[in-house]
C-alpha cells in the first residue's frame, strides 16, 4: 500500500528557533564482510552493492555535530510522530530496538509507552548499547517483536540488505517501523548548486545525496520479504533568512556532503555565491526568506505469520460486485438503457 500524498507543513528557522506554520551497554563484535549483508540474489550472481556514502566519514560528521551543540528540530519532529504512529498499532512489543537513530531522541519520545517492554539503541556510536554497523546486524533470527528508525537507513550503501536482515531479525508477525529522508530532500539546494557550477567551472559535481523516492521504498519493502507494506511520504518546507543559515544547521545536522564520489577541492568562493544568488532568485518568498524542502518517507513492514491477512486467489469471490451495489449487471455488448444498435 503506497500513499503519496502527505501533509505539507511550513517552518519557519530564525535565529535557531521554530515555529509551525499552517540497560547497560552491549559491545559486541560484528561481522563486517559483504556477505553479511548481500542479499540473495546479490550472492547467486557475485554483484556488489556500488557505495555511494562514506560511512566512515559520516560517523565523523556526526560526532563534530554533537560537539558543536546539535541542530535536532528535525530529528525531534520525525521521533515524535514515530511515537504517535507506534501509539496507534494495539500491540505489545517484548524486546525493541532502535535501528540507526543518530542521537537518544527517539527512545526518549518512547519513553513511557507501556506497549514498550525493553528499548535497546543499536548503531556504531560508542553511545550505543549495542555497537554495530547498520549494513550488519547482529542479532540472531526471530529475537526482535519491534524496529524501529529515524532518520538514519537513507544513509546505507545496502538499503535492500539492510532490509532483508531486519526482516530476518524480527519474530514472526513483528513491525518495522521507520522514517528516512527521501529524494526531494534540499531538492532547492540541489538545482541551485548545479546550476552555479554549470555557469562558474563549466560543470558539475555531486553535493546532495540521491535518496530513493516513495515507489522504490515500498518494492524495497516487498522484495525483502515483508507483509502488509506500508509507504507514506510528508514533506516539510522550511523557511531560511539565507542559504547560508541553511548551509550551517545541515552541518550542525552531521548532514553535509558525505557521498564517495565528493569534489575533494575546497568550493569556490565565486561559485557559493552565485549558488545563493540562484536560490534567492528560484526559491525565496515575497519577504525574502528561502525555502528548503525535507521529504520524510515512512515504511512499516511485518514479519509474515500466519495470522495476517491474505489476498484472497482471483476468482474466488462468492458475491457479485453488482448484486453487493443493488444494481443491474449489464452483459458485455448489451446497450444501457435498452438502446438499439
Amino acid at each position: 500500500m503506497r500513499r503519496e500524498s502527505g501533509p505539507l507543513v511550513v517552518i519557519a528557522r530564525e535565529g535557531g528557533r521554530s515555529s509551525k506554520l499552517g540497560p547497560s551497554a552491549i559491545t559486541l563484535t560484528v561481522f563486517t564482510g559483504s556477505s553479511a549483508f548481500a542479499d540473495d540474489d546479490d550472492r547467486e550472481t557475485g554483484m556488489t552493492n556500488p557505495l555511494v556514502f562514506d560511512r566512515v566519514l559520516l560517523r565523523r560528521r556526526q560526532a563534530r555535530a554533537r560537539a558543536l551543540g546539535p541542530e535536532t528540530f528535525l530529528i525531534d519532529r520525525v521521533a515524535s510522530d514515530l511515537a504517535d504512529r507506534l501509539g496507534a498499532v494495539l500491540r505489545e512489543y517484548p524486546v525493541a530496538l532502535d535501528l540507526g537513530t543518530p542521537s537518544d531522541t527517539l527512545r526518549s519520545a518512547l519513553t513511557g509507552a507501556t506497549s514498550i517492554g525493553s528499548l535497546f539503541r543499536a548503531a556504531a556510536s560508542p553511545d550505543a548499547d549495542v555497537i554495530a554497523d547498520e549494513e550488519a546486524l547482529p542479532f540472531r533470527d526471530g529475537s526482535l517483536d519491534l524496529v524501529v528508525s529515524a532518520l538514519a537507513l537513507q544513509f546505507l550503501n545496502d538499503l535492500p540488505g539492510a532490509l532483508i536482515q531486519i526482516r530476518r531479525a524480527l519474530k514472526p508477525d513483528g513491525l518495522f517501523l521507520a522514517a528516512l529522508l527521501g529524494g526531494d530532500t534540499l531538492t532547492e539546494l540541489r538545482q541551485s548548486f548545479a546550476a552555479a557550477e554549470a555557469e562558474i567551472e563549466g560543470g558539475v559535481s555531486p553535493r546532495v545525496a540521491p535518496f530513493a523516492n516513495v515507489r522504490e521504498m515500498g518494492a524495497l519493502l516487498q522484495r525483502a520479504g515483508f507483509a502488509l507494506p506500508v509507504t507514506d511520504v510528508e514533506r516539510l518546507t522550511v523557511r531560511y533568512s539565507s542559504p547560508f543559515f541553511l548551509m550551517g544547521e545541515l552541518r550542525r545536522m552531521g548532514a553535509t556532503n558525505v557521498l564517495v564520489e565528493r569534489r575533494r577541492k575546497l568550493l569556490r568562493r565565486d561559485t557559493l555565491k552565485r549558488m545563493a544568488q540562484i536560490y534567492a532568485e528560484r526559491f525565496s518568498d515575497p519577504d525574502g526568506k528561502v525555502r528548503a524542502t525535507f521529504e520524510i518517507i515512512w515504511l512499516s513492514g511485518w514479519a509474515p505469520h500466519e495470522s495476517q491477512q491474505k489476498p484472497l486467489r482471483p476468482g474466488s469471490a462468492q458475491t457479485r460486485l453488482a448484486d453487493a451495489l443493488g444494481v443491474r449487471e449489464i452483459s458485455t455488448g448489451e446497450k444501457p438503457n435498452g438502446e438499439g444498435g
